[in-house]
Parts: structure tokens; C-alpha cells; sequence
């Protein structure tokens, strides 16, 4: 169940990178995931969660604007890799396989990446421009790292 939950925050990077460590670093705050002892124990910290969901809102907000790259670029691409690996691999500490999290983390965030730009595409060509589809993948994101979080109890 756990690498499940460590496939899906992957691909939650991989539609939006900072949602995943958000999510991740409240799960850690109030006690849902135990990262203490671990070199992830700053998640857990008071401020983190709450600079991490500033962060979070910035690329939700930065995703409406026509100047942001695609995700598919070499720096946003690696962004998204790294938060899947972060994510999944601090999931994979509750099982005692931190680095098989953090792997089956990265394959999540390959998976939202790739499969998250084809749909937005699809939705967007579907709705005749891309804001609709955007807050659409942000809902989407969003749920389901809510859902992970709740699931890590």
C-alpha cells in the first residue's frame, strides 16, 4: 500500500512539483508520516509545511501565466523528478525502503509528467484554450494529494 501511496505523490510532483512536498511536509508536521531521524526531518519542522504551500500556490499561480515553460523542459522535467523522489522516498521511510519509495517516486513523476501534459492537451484542445484545463490538472493535484495525506493515516 505504501509504494502505492509513494507511486501517486510521484505523479502528484509531476503535475505540480510543489504540491507534493507540501502535502508531504504538513503529513510530517502533525505527526500523520515520522520523518524525524531521517535527513527529511525538516519537513516535518514548524515553518516548513506553510513556506512549502506558499510555493505551492506561487506554481499554481504561475501556471496560468502564457510566458511559463513547458513541464517537459530540462530544469521543470528534473524539478518534478527530484520532488518525486523526495516525496516517494519519504513514504518509503514509514515502510523502512526509503530508496525504493524514492525510486518507485520518480517513475510516479515521470508517469505525471508525460501523462499529465497529454491530457492538459487534450482538455485544452477539447475546451478551446488551456485556463479551463489548467484549474482542472490544479483540482486534480490537489485531491489527490489531500487523499495521500489522509491515507498516510
Amino acid at each position: 500500500m505504501l509504494y502505492l501511496l509513494a507511486l501517486s505523490i510521484g505523479i502528484v510532483a509531476g503535475l505540480r512539483a510543489m504540491t507534493a512536498p507540501a502535502a508531504i511536509s504538513f503529513a510530517a508536521h502533525y505527526g500523520l508520516l515520522d520523518l524525524s531521524g531521517t535527513w527529511l526531518g525538516f519537513l516535518g519542522y514548524r515553518w516548513t509545511p506553510w513556506i512549502l504551500l506558499l510555493l505551492a500556490i506561487g506554481e499554481l499561480i504561475t501556471d496560468q501565466l502564457p510566458s511559463t515553460p513547458s513541464r517537459k523542459v530540462p530544469v521543470q522535467f528534473g524539478t518534478r523528478i527530484l520532488m518525486g523522489a523526495a516525496t516517494g522516498g519519504a513514504i518509503g521511510v514509514a515502510s523502512g525502503a526509503p530508496s525504493l519509495g524514492a525510486l518507485v517516486g520518480v517513475i510516479g513523476a515521470i508517469i505525471g509528467t508525460l501523462g499529465g501534459a497529454a491530457v492538459r492537451a487534450r482538455m485544452a484542445a477539447a475546451f478551446g484554450k488551456d485556463p479551463p484545463a489548467a484549474f482542472i490538472e490544479d483540482a486534480v493535484a490537489i485531491a489527490a494529494a489531500v487523499l495521500i495525506v489522509l491515507a498516510l493515516r
